[in-house]
């Protein structure tokens, strides 16, 4: 019998150790500073960007953070959220789509026309201005893999078409008003959801963490691997609950959840298990990462850039659709004016690389609700609108350098 070597012994009871210590909370907390040093910082930015915006305002007028101001401002997130959704997904491969504005104006011209003008029924209306959006995103998807036309000009070209189109529809009056008392209208402004189902909401993604790190924990114990720190994987899901549950009880305490917010949520969840749990959200990320290295692994590429233009187009359709419901109007000032700039901003601000490859619907959901916390309190100390282009565009600015900053340092410890 073979005696073992006391040295080796030790070793291997320090290296069991530190096995054992990263399970802890302490080495949770290195491997978190070790993620942040080597460039992967995740929401960490918008995060402490939020709460920078929200002492601010605060400071300056107390007022916003008031409860009933947080849910007016959960209803202007909604419209211009779910669009930015859409440029997650092309952003994600490293494209762009400058016309969802115009696509947002176009579907809300469709609403109006079809629904107040014909007497369409309003699901029908609904169905053809998303059709529409699914069909202008394929023509995009045309444009680029078939003819090799950047994404940049060939959606350049349909921001001009979509909103001649849009003009075209609306006529010489201009605007369409939607029927104040039907649903579509009371849905974008006063539609709130019930306590219990808001709590109710609160409590689901802490139980999914919980339930989702118990089983995982499971099968890699199955497979002879270590198993999850299931107290760190707790101690996430109860810190979620509370602070879900903290903000549904705070909102409670002015009119509460919108439903429109909660649409909007439920979107940004259906794309992030999409992009994390699906073989084409995999396939995304590795055309992001590297077109080429995708192609050679068998990933039809093409198809990957197809469903990102529709999807992208498509939803930014859904937010025009929401914004005509918000506004109780298809006019033509909408999807003008700032629409774009705030969809891609949010993107980016939430997180989402512009080289590609990274990306996240939480991102999106952050990000817009940075940029409507800005002009949000910008409005409530009565300042210009000028100063909110000129803040909201240096926050930009300051995401991308991060991103930037945070991709070379991704690259110099070889995690890029």
């Amino acid at each position: 019998m073979t005696t073992p070597d006391p040295q080796t012994s030790s070793t291997l009871d320090r290296a069991d150790s530190r096995v054992r210590n990263d399970d802890s909370f302490a080495g949770a907390w290195r491997g978190f500073i070790d993620r942040v040093r080597s460039g992967d910082l995740g929401m960490l930015p918008v995060m402490v960007g939020l709460v920078l915006i929200s002492v601010v305002f605060t400071a300056l007028n107390p007022v916003f953070l008031a409860p009933n101001n947080l849910v007016n401002l959960l209803f202007d997130c909604a419209t211009v959220g779910v669009i930015s959704l859409g440029i997650v997904c092309v952003l994600m491969l490293g494209e762009i789509d400058l016309s969802v504005g115009s696509m947002s104006g176009l579907a809300s011209a469709i609403i109006g026309v079809l629904w107040v003008n014909t007497g369409m029924p309003l699901p029908v209306a609904i169905i053809a201005a998303l059709a529409t959006g699914a069909f202008v995103g394929f023509v995009y998807a045309i444009f680029y893999t078939r003819l090799g036309m950047p994404s940049f000009v060939a959606t350049l070209a349909g921001l001009l078409a979509l909103l001649g189109l849009q003009l075209y529809l609306l006529g010489a009056t201009g605007s369409i008003n939607l029927p104040f008392q039907s649903d579509l209208v009371r849905f974008g402004q006063t539609m709130i959801m019930p306590d219990w189902l808001s709590y109710l909401l609160a409590i689901l993604p802490g139980a999914v963490i919980a339930i989702t790190g118990w089983r995982t924990s499971q099968r890699r114990v199955a497979a002879g691997l270590s198993p999850l720190a299931m107290q760190i994987v707790f101690a996430k899901a109860i810190i979620l609950t509370l602070a879900l549950g903290f903000a549904v009880w705070y909102l409670s305490l002015g009119r509460g959840l919108p439903w429109m917010f909660a649409l909007f949520v439920l979107i940004a969840v259906a794309l992030n298990y999409g992009l994390t749990r699906t073989q084409w959200g995999r396939s995304m990320f590795a055309v992001g990462g590297n077109r080429e290295a995708a192609r050679r692994a068998g990933i039809n590429v093409n198809r990957i850039y197809t469903s990102a233009f529709i999807l992208c187009s498509t939803l930014a359709a859904a937010g025009g659709i929401l914004g005509a419901s918000r506004l109780a109007s298809s006019s033509q000032q909408a999807g003008t004016g700032d629409v774009n700039l705030n969809a891609i901003a949010a993107a980016v601000i939430g997180g989402t690389s512009l080289f590609g490859g990274r990306g996240s619907a939480w991102s999106a959901v952050l990000g817009i609700i940075v940029i409507q916390a800005i002009s949000n309190g910008l409005t409530l100390l009565n300042l210009s609108s000028s100063l909110r282009y000129m803040i909201t565009g240096a926050v930009l600015a300051i995401a991308v350098i991060v991103d930037s900053l945070a991709r070379r340092s991704r690259v110099s410890h070889g995690r890029a």
